[in-house]
């Protein structure tokens, strides 16, 4: 029986997929299946899809068996009253290698001040020598996949990493907190906090005029999680302060960020244009064909969302 695949999701993204599912199909031995962006809602099979998609009612999806997210973010989809299915979130290896790339490079670039230098006026010659990472300490806030990779990163640089998140973790190597006074743990004198927690009504502005003083005066803050886990004005009061030294933002509220947005102008933030990292089609393809093998095989889907926590 031919299985039916539907592609949810823009036509952009169709043209960058299309290729790359039929070849992660096709590795994986599946022949008899159909692929496309147009099927009668009640011989889907499986949905590979994106919140921004058309498709908004699941009602008529009568024997569908998950929906597959292309993004790593499920917020947009995870309360769709019509949603029963199961639902898996992208975790694509590719992801996770940038954005390990974009942290740790964040990361180095404050620790070692390279800001000063490459602003620096011509002929200025002020020699000041950066500590060791030994002797800094960061907190990462997420111990998600993307989380435990950037933490388990820095710390092979010698970093004191601390990782927090909001139920107790354990991961190999890594120093973790969880819960409330977990989370002033690991803030507590940290030269830098990056931020990569899922955006749910309890991690909102979780860095707020309460959380930033518990960070060393002049840390940085790399947020290239999701923007409303920082508390915006009580950012901007403690960069004017100086309790912040330097804001470096991938994500916002609204985005793309308005013209008129404070943090333009702030001389210590830097804003990145949420590239911090992205799915690969070609890798987060491989994803997507294993967990339909999975399901016709009757095994667990890989990276499904629990909908009581929303991620």
């Amino acid at each position: 029986m031919t299985l039916n695949i539907l592609f949810a999701a823009n036509a952009q993204r169709w043209a960058d997929y299309e290729t790359h599912l039929h070849a992660a199909l096709s590795d994986l031995g599946m022949i008899d299946y159909q692929l496309a962006e147009q099927i009668d809602p009640k011989d889907v099979d499986y949905i590979i899809y994106a919140p921004d998609s058309a498709l908004q009612d699941f009602t008529p999806y009568v024997k569908s068996k998950a929906v597959l997210n292309l993004w790593a973010g499920v917020e947009a989809i995870v309360g769709n009253p019509t949603l029963h299915l199961p639902l898996a979130r992208m975790v694509d290896p590719s992801m996770t290698q940038g954005m390990m790339e974009w942290v740790t490079g964040h990361c180095l670039r404050h620790h070692l001040g390279m800001d000063t230098h490459i602003t620096a006026t011509p002929g200025t010659w002020e020699p000041s020598a950066p500590p060791v990472t030994w002797d800094r300490k960061i907190a990462v806030l997420g111990m998600g996949a993307l989380g435990a990779a950037c933490a388990r990163s820095l710390a092979a640089l010698g970093f004191e990493v601390h990782g927090w998140s909001r139920s107790l973790k354990q991961i190999e190597g890594l120093i973790t907190h969880h819960g409330p006074d977990g989370l002033r743990n690991a803030l507590n004198g940290a030269d830098g906090v990056v931020l990569l927690l899922p955006k749910t009504p309890e991690t909102e502005n979780t860095l707020n005029g309460d959380t930033l003083p518990f960070l060393a005066q002049g840390a940085f803050v790399l947020n290239p999680g999701r923007g409303p886990l920082i508390d915006d004005a009580a950012l901007i009061e403690a960069l004017n302060s100086g309790q912040i030294g330097h804001a470096t933002l991938d994500v916002f509220r609204i985005e793309p960020l308005p013209q008129d947005d404070p943090y333009w102008r702030h001389p210590n933030v830097t804003v990145t244009p949420h590239i911090a990292s992205e799915t690969r089609p070609a890798y987060a393809a491989k994803i997507i064909a294993e967990n339909i093998r999975r399901g016709e095989a009757g095994e667990p889907f890989l990276h499904l969302v629990d909908r009581n926590r929303g991620y």
